[in-house]
């Protein structure tokens, strides 16, 4: 079996960067260690350097260890809370036009 290959969009590549990003700023501003909170998270520290960097290989659940160790976790209920275009498709099949009945 071959392994697959996932292609990550640009557009995807500079969200998860800033969301690394904001990770790392959040543990600089704890004054936390690269050493404290990989430990804590029971992640290492290259995975967690990753996660800095917004790699996208790095699973979800290490990602939330981190946001856990930061603080954080409620960070990740906010994903997809407010899926404005998903109600819109939604409510667009819910309202179904009523035809006449057929005349015999």
């Amino acid at each position: 079996m071959t392994a697959r290959t996932t292609i990550i969009l640009p557009r995807i590549e500079r969200i998860l960067a800033q969301f690394g990003e904001s990770i790392k700023l959040a543990r600089l501003r704890r004054k936390l260690s690269t050493q404290q909170v990989a430990e804590r998270a029971g992640i290492n520290r290259t995975t967690l350097w990753q996660i800095e960097k917004g790699a996208p290989h790095v699973s979800l659940g290490a990602y939330a260890q981190v946001l856990f160790v930061l603080g954080l976790e409620k960070d990740l209920s906010k994903l997809a809370a407010d899926d404005e275009l998903g109600r819109r498709l939604q409510d667009a099949q819910l309202v179904t036009p009523r035809r006449a009945p057929k005349k015999k």
